[in-house]
């Protein structure tokens, strides 16, 4: 591996972002804690609400207005973005140091602009280059994509949903970008268009040696792309570690049920589903937060919140201490 496959891109330590609402403040990002290497893919997965989307906004600074508390530090490249102001992180670090490949591609193309004109556009922006050399870079991107030439004069509604999902994410490349986040990037697609753009990520990623943030609930489509596994339960990291240690054997519970969920085709052994509802984010309990749905919890699980690490790999279990 080079050196610059091993070079530390991104480190997020106590990552919190809270929501106002009616009820009270919502802990949707509670304390985060992960890094990222250079030309690595991490998938952050976990179940609906989990805060794995509210994860994506708080590291690209992309809050609503009912913010009540974002706070922690996020380095990107060494430099803790979190210390710059809104103007300055803009224009040195949104598209240009990490850019965003959202969830429904329609909605983040306007439907009446030409889709090259609208991938040129972070260029011309962020780049300062003129419109000719722009449309040069979107022919580039769309060759990596695997866009043909002439869509750069299509509309969106012109496309299909996975050209479309290839289209922003020429755009996200256009500005080259050391860091995507990609937010369930495949979720409104067939299985045969995923299996097409999980081949474009990888090859992008061994092309242009461009790091992933995946985030997903797609196991069995996010284990073609990563390097890294981050599973999210109530707003909070509960295990991390290598691809190649995690979907061979999870350590904590909730990953162990949620991998046992997947459907498989060589078992005989129906799939599992997790008991229960996840606790309220208003007034998350005080010790584990998965211990009401936890088949093995204990007593000291419902006082105290566990933060360990075994062998390299990061558990939130009582049961690895």
């Amino acid at each position: 591996m080079n050196q610059t496959a091993t070079r530390q891109l991104l480190q997020i330590e106590k990552l919190e972002l809270h929501f106002k609402t009616r009820g009270g403040s919502v802990q949707a990002v509670d304390g985060v804690n992960f890094t990222l290497d250079s030309n690595r893919a991490v998938v952050i997965l976990g179940e609906s609400g989990c805060g794995k989307s509210s994860l994506a906004k708080a590291i690209l600074r992309l809050l609503p207005r009912n913010v009540d508390r974002y706070d922690g530090k996020v380095f990107l490249q060494g430099a803790d973005v979190m210390e710059f102001d809104d103007e300055e992180f803009r224009k040195n670090v949104r598209w240009l140091g990490i850019s965003l490949v959202p969830q429904a591609a329609m909605n983040s193309l306007n439907p009446v602009i030409r889709v090259g004109e609208q991938v040129a556009e972070p260029a011309i922006i962020h780049l300062g280059v003129n419109k000719s050399e722009a449309m040069m870079l979107v022919q580039k991107m769309f060759q990596h994509v695997g866009v043909p030439q002439d869509f750069v004069s299509r509309y969106p509604f012109e496309l299909s949903g996975g050209m479309r999902q290839r289209v922003a994410l020429a755009m996200a490349l256009v500005t080259s970008p050391s860091l995507i986040v990609l937010d369930e990037p495949t979720s409104a697609l067939d299985l045969l268009t995923q299996a097409n753009i999980m081949n474009v990520l990888k090859r992008i990623k061994h092309e242009l040696g461009t790091s992933f943030i995946l985030i997903t609930h797609d196991i069995a489509t996010s284990s073609e792309l990563a390097d890294e596994v981050a599973i999210m339960y109530a707003g909070q990291i509960v295990e991390t570690g290598h691809a190649r240690d995690f979907f061979p054997a999870p350590l904590h519970p909730y990953s162990q049920m949620l991998m046992a969920s997947v459907p498989r085709l060589r078992s005989d052994s129906d799939p599992m589903f997790i008991t229960g509802q996840p606790p309220s984010l208003i007034n998350p309990p005080n010790g584990c937060r998965f211990a009401a749905r936890c088949p093995f919890h204990f007593e000291k699980c419902n006082d105290e919140p566990p933060v360990f690490e075994r062998n390299g790999r990061s558990v939130k279990c009582w049961l690895h201490a």
